[in-house]
C-alpha cells in the first residue's frame, strides 16, 4: 500500500471524487485548494482531500474508496496517514458529512467526536436532494479530532 500526494491533474479521479461528494461544482470549491492524497494497492482505492481552514484546523473536504473495496481498512489508513502526516502543522482535524448511519460510525472510529451542525446545507447548497441509506441529507455534521 502507497500513498501519494497529486499535484496536478486532480480531475482525473473524478469518478472517486463524486463517490463522497455527488455534485461536481461542489468538489470544485475545494478541489484546486486543497491537498489530495490517493492511496495505491495494485491499483487506486481510495483518495482524499484536505483543505486549510486558518486557525489550526484542517478539513477533510473528500474521502472516497472504490465501493468493491470498502470495508478493507482503505479509508482508515487515509485518516491515519493524515493524522501522521499533519501532526504538528494543525490542532484539529475536521469533517463536515451528512448525518448517515454508514458515514458517521467511520468518522468516530476513527476518533472523531461531533462538534457541530450547519442546517439545510444539503437542501441550500446542492441542486438536488442528497440520499444515503435511503434517507434524505439535510444538515451538515461536523465532526472534529484533535492532532
Amino acid at each position: 500500500m502507497k500513498i501519494k500526494k497529486i499535484e496536478t491533474d486532480k480531475k482525473i479521479y473524478l469518478g472517486l471524487l463524486l463517490l463522497a461528494d455527488e455534485q461536481e461544482d461542489m468538489v470544485d470549491r475545494y478541489l484546486e485548494r486543497g491537498t489530495m492524497y490517493v492511496l495505491e494497492d495494485n491499483g487506486v482505492k481510495a483518495e482524499c482531500v484536505v483543505t486549510d481552514e486558518g486557525g489550526g484546523v484542517l478539513e477533510l473536504k473528500n474521502i472516497a474508496v472504490e465501493p468493491e473495496f470498502q470495508g478493507r481498512g482503505y479509508g482508515k489508513a487515509l485518516v491515519e496517514f493524515l493524522i501522521q502526516t499533519y501532526i504538528g502543522q494543525y490542532t484539529v482535524l475536521q469533517v463536515g458529512t451528512g448525518d448517515s448511519p454508514t458515514t458517521i460510525p467511520f468518522y468516530e472510529a476513527c476518533g472523531f467526536c461531533r462538534h457541530h451542525l450547519v442546517k439545510n446545507f444539503f437542501i441550500d447548497y446542492y441542486d438536488h436532494p442528497i440520499y444515503e441509506c435511503g434517507v434524505q441529507l439535510v444538515d451538515m455534521v461536523y465532526l472534529q479530532r484533535k492532532l
